[in-house]
């Protein structure tokens, strides 16, 4: 644990105005002091400052949100010499949504380190490019899929010879044909509004494809400088790669192949009750990464043979679909780490 190679552990529960941090004795767990700071440059050298007069010697700094609110805190602690260390947010459902404060989370987020060694920040650089584009393309996906579920909806309650103009089109052509509506002199209102409000929505979704195909162009520029082997790999796509990359981000940022599973929320964990021996799906960890290597093995389901034999033999041998379906997960999210921990040494910190 880092926890055993540090004197103190500093956790810090960021957000975007202020940042509560929480100091602990490493040897003991015993709360040392709490404070809260203000996340500007200022407030990061007024935390370090504190730490160092409360805390001489070893340090470890274990940081909640390090590549959201608290990515500024965290650039400034490794300019700075100081060994930082990435928290994962908890989960919290039942009882557990209703013990919250930010002075816990601070102190929750410090004694995380006692528990199982953390990763460090992920690398900035190309890997927060990369970070931004797929951010901005999601939500372009998003705008495009809302609009399209839009434009089926209001076809349910247009005019019947507009509705029978427009039924049955694929989604492509569909917006492409409202697009191009035109009113007539004699359209009433209900036609008027409804050609209007078509024509608007095809616009938003043919600038949200816009904006997507033109990320994923961007995306794959990098993709291809930062791991081009990704790309090569069956089912891997530009998309998948880039949350791929984005997860695992360096070399020595996760400690292994586990952790990296653990991460992407495909380590097995144990469900066994009675007589019955079997692990489930982990609903923890990146959600992102998880996606993505779902994305894979759908993929290759459908026209990978050894992905298809794999499945057959699992289920073959008494598992469901969905458990074979885990310990693919599981294989791939290792094959894929050691393709990324031999990407070449000219692109691991970029």
């Amino acid at each position: 644990m880092f926890a055993e190679t540090a004197d103190f552990v500093v956790g810090v529960d960021t957000h975007g105005q202020r940042h509560s941090f929480a100091l602990v004795q490493a040897r003991t767990g015993a709360l040392v002091r709490e404070w809260e700071l203000p996340a500007c440059a200022q407030g990061y050298r007024r935390a370090l400052a504190l730490a160092r007069e409360l805390a001489p010697g070893r340090r470890l700094w274990a940081l909640e949100g390090s590549g959201c609110y608290g990515a500024g805190l965290a650039r400034f602690l490794l300019a700075a010499g100081e060994c930082v260390r990435e928290v994962e947010r908890p989960l919290r459902r039942g009882l557990q949504a209703r013990l919250k404060s930010d002075s816990l989370d601070a102190l929750r987020a410090a004694r995380a380190s006692f528990e199982r060694p953390l990763a460090s920040p992920r690398a900035g650089d190309s890997r927060e490019a990369l970070r931004v584009l797929l951010a901005t393309r999601e939500q372009a996906v998003q705008v495009r899929r809302v609009g399209l579920n839009q434009l089926r909806a209001l076809l349910v309650t247009a005019p019947d010879q507009l509705r029978q103009r427009l039924s049955g089109l694929p989604r492509t052509r569909l917006a492409i044909r409202c697009r191009a509506l035109r009113l007539t002199a004699a359209a009433g209102e209900q036609e008027r509004a409804t050609v209007l409000a078509l024509r608007l929505c095809a616009r938003r979704i043919t600038a949200a494809d816009h904006e997507a195909q033109t990320l994923g162009r961007e995306i794959e520029r990098l993709v291809r400088t930062l791991a081009p082997a990704l790309l090569d790999e069956p089912g891997v796509g530009p998309i998948s790669a880039g949350f791929l990359v984005l997860g695992w981000s360096h070399h020595g940022r996760l400690r292994s192949e586990a952790a990296f599973a653990r991460l992407a929320g495909s380590a097995p964990i144990p469900a066994s009750s009675g007589q019955v021996s079997r692990h489930r799906l982990d609903r923890g960890g990146d959600r992102r990464l998880n996606r993505a290597l779902h994305t894979i093995v759908l993929a290759r389901r459908r026209n990978h043979p050894a992905t298809i034999a794999y499945i057959e033999r699992r289920i073959s041998e008494g598992k469901t679909t969905r458990e074979a379906v885990r310990c693919l997960k599981r294989y791939l999210a290792r094959h894929l780490y050691r393709l990324l921990e031999q990407t070449p040494a000219a692109t691991r910190q970029t």
